[in-house]
């Protein structure tokens, strides 16, 4: 996930984030996340200037709400970013780097991911260092950033040699670089210096791929747990390595690391270091392991470990986490994502964690091809789209995936366990029903369920459920995997362990990958070299389209819409991309995307490119007021070669969403039903608009559709269990945006979920937020104080105060019925804080102290009488 933007959202005029990456500083023995950017200044004389923005964070950077400014470390003269190598750590391939910032004023150290962003990151850096523009005599022996390094095997000066001390435990960290190994050469053909005719070698040896490599099995250990908040109490051993050959790989998931409000609402937690020292400490006793990464979103996180022999072998490594929670933001549920090629063969490892409760099957289907869509991996050549989780060879895939028996009530399942009559249980199992649909895991398989449900225990016992709910037993842990020669050896629970409501699961593969035989690479790359010295490179490269004009009819707000269309190539091989128009900082509008905007092409093959249009709160106003219209060219270019035109049209339909307060106030027929004419004129009305005693028409004292939501709530969910914390349905978020841009609220049919879910987009779409941005410093300097506090939101404009009382009184409700929805002053603080008090654009940087003192503010209207 591209974290840039979030930074972005936070920068004042002529700043602008070139790039960013996530580390975590390292001060003694305190480990703190962080949020690295590197800005780049636009000085009035035409001149330019860098500086690193290191930001705390949320662990799902979206917005730039979700940010706090820690610091500013200028780029200068006396700056430099050094790869540090810790003494009595073993120097070999794999993930973290360590890297030393130094200026004349302070000194700190951070790890970073390995993997191309911090590849990218770095490189950037040094360009903007004075005087540095290139990577020479840069070297990783702590003189300057680490970069891309030559291929394992070749001559290398004795500087560069990685350093070989002896490591203090045998669960050894893989640091550095992704160099080049035996068993990806062509890896090295995707470096942009290669140019053309390289990338041709490189598709070509793709192509012959099983000229020149064999298939050859190793075994792997894919386990689960859902830990349910515990810190480990028992030694996993009994799960991860008793009566087993010695795995060559481990891909260990964990579910509910931490429950606590400040993981669920921010990213550090000590479970995470409590955990993967059990992990470690329970791998396989007779073989040594090296860490090859880990990544965790909240409370979901996965580990991978390769034998140490085996760690040469491993390259491309990239993680990514994708939160399918309220909003999609909040990381409580969603899933987590390891991907590395290993020999010849590229792996994808997802562990995640779906919507809970029996009903939620189809939140649960949502939430897999959230996934399955968003989860995206840098490639090694920045120029090539990014790697979807379908983009791999093989495929693991574990996690608490939620889903239930249906039909059965608790006692006949039980029943039906203690009989161990399994095969009838599992004819009700809601994946095995969403599968056998085709709604989830298509072409994915999972092993015969041998063994009783994983969920729900009495913790510290082998008992069910005796609480008040008295959950149903069902089989919530799994394992499936999707790929070609993969066997399946056990898939098991392990009943011994009992620290959590959850029974661990595993699963071990013999899994069959592609290593190189270096005698056939050889002679491949020979082979291809040859012929392409005989092609002709000098012919000019066309291409033909399939369609150049793309009409978009009724768009609406948060409703994607694609339009695909064929690129074939001629006889010459060509780079295509879609580039800038003249004066345009992209090379489409924002509700627009093309996907992929670059490529490469063969002679006489071909490309499909979707256009995909979506509107959403950045958009959505200007589409509103008629000041952007559904309408662009793009310019489609061909290296060497020449330029495409496209055209694209369509006409969006007005929502409330992303409409200002005051306009809908004077809309008292639904936004659709009005004139563009009407509209436009509203929505471009100054804020203030009723103040000055000017009456247009006779307007309500708040938008209907915020009152159709909220009275809806009200009347329905004061009680509902996570309410503002469970996301609802996409479906259902369309239908109820229908209904209010439509006033045809008596069709309004969605859950309490969803509803909610749409009140928190709708605010969070509003262009002025409910406290005006005018008044955001002065909230900030009188938190603490709630008389100055209420004097402030009476300053508000008479819509604006209107909305925020109104929003106020609905929220006091929900805590009258605390004992039944488990929502606290807190929870709500922390979820309508940074909707309703949003920074102003292009001010100064939230840091964490106002981010705290802007829950504070919203906190008082909550505890005290209004």
């Amino acid at each position: 996930m591209d974290q840039s933007v979030a930074i972005q959202e936070t920068l004042a005029e002529r700043e602008y984030c070139v790039i960013a990456v996530q580390g975590v500083l390292c001060e003694g023995d305190s480990r703190q996340s962080r949020l690295l950017g590197l800005v780049r200044y636009h000085l009035e004389h035409g001149g330019q200037e860098h500086a690193l923005f290191l930001y705390t964070h949320r662990r799902m950077a979206i917005t730039g709400d979700d940010v706090s400014l820690d610091q500013i470390v200028p780029v200068s003269r006396d700056f430099t970013l050094e790869e540090v190598s810790p003494d009595g750590e073993l120097y070999i391939l794999g993930s973290d780097v360590t890297v030393q910032l130094d200026t004349g004023e302070l000194s700190l150290v951070f790890q970073l991911p390995f993997g191309s962003q911090t590849r990218m990151f770095l490189h950037e850096v040094a360009r903007a260092c004075p005087g540095g523009s290139n990577f020479d005599g840069l070297r990783p022996n702590g003189k300057g950033v680490p970069m891309d390094q030559s291929s394992r095997g070749q001559d290398k000066p004795e500087s560069l040699q990685p350093r070989q001390n002896k490591s203090k435990s045998e669960i050894i960290d893989m640091v550095r670089s992704s160099t080049i190994t035996v068993s990806d050469k062509a890896h090295i053909l995707s470096m942009q210096k290669f140019g053309l005719r390289d990338t041709i070698v490189k598709s070509h040896l793709l192509q012959k791929e099983e000229d020149y490599t064999y298939i050859q099995n190793f075994r792997f250990f894919v386990g689960t747990y859902n830990v349910n908040g515990q810190s480990p109490k028992e030694c996993l051993r009994l799960w991860l390595s008793n009566g087993i050959q010695a795995p060559d790989v481990y891909c260990v998931g964990f579910q509910e690391l931490d429950l606590s409000k400040e993981a669920f609402f921010f990213h550090d937690t000590p479970k995470e270091e409590e955990w993967f020292k059990a992990v470690s400490e329970g791998l396989h006793p007779d073989v040594k392991y090296a860490k090859v990464k880990l990544i965790r979103l909240v409370g979901i996180m996965l580990l991978l470990y390769v034998k140490q022999e085996h760690a040469a072998y491993i390259s491309e490594v990239e993680a990514e986490t994708v939160g399918t929670g309220i909003m999609g933001r909040m990381g409580n549920k969603g899933g987590v994502a390891i991907r590395f090629q290993f020999h010849n063969t590229s792996i994808c490892v997802v562990n995640s964690h779906l919507a809970a409760h029996i009903e939620e099957y189809e939140r649960r289907n949502q939430d897999y091809k959230d996934i399955c869509s968003r989860m995206q991996f840098c490639q090694p050549d920045p120029s090539l789209p990014p790697l979807t989780i379908s983009n791999h060879d093989v495929i693991l895939w574990l996690g608490d995936l939620n889903y239930r028996i249906e039909e059965l009530d608790v006692e006949k399942v039980k029943k039906l366990i203690e009989e161990k009559d399994f095969q009838v249980l599992y004819a009700y199992d809601q994946l095995k029903i969403q599968v056998a649909a085709k709604t989830v895991f298509e072409g994915f398989t999972e092993g015969e369920l041998t063994f009783q449900p994983t969920y729900k225990y009495d913790t510290g016992s082998d008992d069910w459920d005796t609480s008040e709910k008295c959950r149903a037993p069902a089989w919530c842990d799994r394992i499936l995997w999707k790929g070609k020669n993969i066997t399946q050896l056990s898939y098991q629970s392990h009943m011994a362990l009992k620290t959590s409501d959850h029974k661990p699961v595993s699963s071990v593969f013999d899994i069959g990958v592609r290593v190189v035989n270096d005698e056939l690479y050889r002679k491949t790359l020979e082979e291809i070299v040859r012929s392409l010295d005989k092609m002709e490179n000098a012919n000019i490269p066309s291409v033909s389209l399939s369609k150049r004009e793309f009409c978009f009819q009724n768009v609406k707000y948060m409703q994607l819409k694609v339009e695909s269309f064929t690129i074939h190539n001629g006889q010459v091989p060509c780079h295509f991309e879609f580039i800038n128009k003249p004066d345009e900082e992209s090379y489409c509008k924002q509700w627009l995307n093309a996907n992929p905007s670059r490529g490469f092409l063969l002679p006489d093959s071909d490309v499909e490119i979707e256009l995909e249009l979506f509107v959403n709160k950045t958009t959505a106003t200007k589409l509103n007021s008629g000041e952007d219209k559904i309408e662009d060219i793009l310019v489609l270019h061909l290296d060497r070669g020449k330029d495409y035109f496209l055209s694209v049209s369509g006409n969006y339909l007005p929502s409330c969403f992303g409409s200002p307060i005051h306009t809908l106030c004077y809309m008292r027929e639904p936004i659709l039903d009005l004139p563009l004419e009407t509209i436009s004129e509203l929505t471009l009305m100054p804020v203030w608009t009723g103040d000055d005693g000017s009456q247009l028409e006779s307007p309500m004292e708040i938008p209907k559709e915020l009152w159709m939501m909220v009275d809806y709530l009200y009347r329905n969910a004061v009680q509902q269990e996570d309410l503002f914390q469970q996301p609802g349905l996409r479906s259902e978020f369309e239908h109820i945006r229908d209904c209010l841009d439509t006033g045809m609220i008596d069709n309004l049919s969605a859950s309490n979920h969803s509803v909610a879910e749409a009140l928190l987009l709708f605010l969070e779409s509003l262009p002025e937020p409910v406290i005006c941005y005018s008044t955001y410093h002065n909230c900030l300097e009188c938190s603490g104080n709630y008389t100055a506090s209420k004097q402030v939101i009476s300053t508000l404009p008479i819509f604006h105060k209107n909305v925020f009382h109104y929003l106020m009184a609905f929220l006091r409700e929900l805590l009258k019925n605390s004992a039944k929805n488990h929502l606290d002053e807190n929870i709500l603080a922390s979820i309508f804080g940074s909707l309703l008090l949003r920074n102003p654009a292009g001010h100064q940087k939230l840091d964490m102290t106002e981010k705290k003192k802007a829950q504070e503010f919203i906190h008082q209207f909550l505890c005290n009488p209004l």
